[in-house]
């Protein structure tokens, strides 16, 4: 492990739990949804880091048809096994957070449903590469293709269509709509999640290197 990772990590280390510690307890209550919004601090930079995991292992994964080099393959795999973990944590969070304010753990409403089905998507990209390994990494690259096209549904499914998830609040073309005692804050998490995903996507890149290597070697 390189000092720039091990680097990393240990401002991701120091980064997530101090998030963590603003959201909790420097952040100010909601005034509508009370303790309960402070959920916001852990699905809003899941979602962000998961959409953001899933772009780089689309376009690795259209480098990888048009070059054939396998490092991108490898690339597009790592991101998208990450994308995969913060998408669930998405998919954990958001319920947890439903259910006192929607009073449901779960609705099949537009938002919802479009991100469950993204969870599909890259799920089935693992297991195809799971069962064939390399020689599905062409089938996989399209599947991770195709998924990357379900976002913009999930993130404007709550502004073209009537659902019980608010709209964007952060990301929109107004600029963020939320006081900045909970923007910074909101904003500091954002950066500590990717900061996590980018050190554990070198580290799995790497990983997925020296194992391509070992097999080589193995074949000698």
């Amino acid at each position: 492990m390189t000092s720039r990772v091990r680097g990393g990590l240990v401002a991701a280390a120091i980064a997530l739990p101090v998030g963590a510690f603003l959201g909790v307890v420097v952040a100010p209550v909601e005034a509508f949804q009370g303790d309960p919004y402070r959920i916001l601090y852990v699905h809003v930079p899941s979602v962000v880091t998961a959409y953001v995991a899933f772009a780089v292992a689309c376009v690795a994964s259209i480098l990888y048809l048009w070059r054939r080099d396998t490092r991108y393959d490898r690339a597009a795999l790592a991101s998208a096994e990450l994308g995969e973990v913060f998408l669930t944590m998405v998919l954990i969070t958001g319920p947890i957070w439903g259910k006192p304010v929607w009073g449901a753990w779960w609705t099949w409403d537009a938002r919802l449903t479009t991100a469950l089905i993204l969870w599909f998507i890259f799920g089935g990209y693992l297991m195809i590469r799971g069962w064939a390994g390399a020689r599905g990494a062409r089938a996989a690259a399209v599947i991770a293709i195709i998924g990357v096209l379900d976002i913009p549904l999930i993130h404007w499914s709550a502004v073209l269509l009537r659902t019980l998830h608010p709209r964007p609040t952060v990301f929109r073309a107004a600029g963020p709509d939320l006081p900045s005692s909970f923007l910074y804050i909101l904003l500091f998490n954002i950066g500590a999640f990717l900061l996590t995903y980018l050190v554990l996507w070198s580290v799995r890149v790497r990983q997925e290197s020296q194992r391509a290597r070992l097999a080589e070697l193995e074949m000698v």
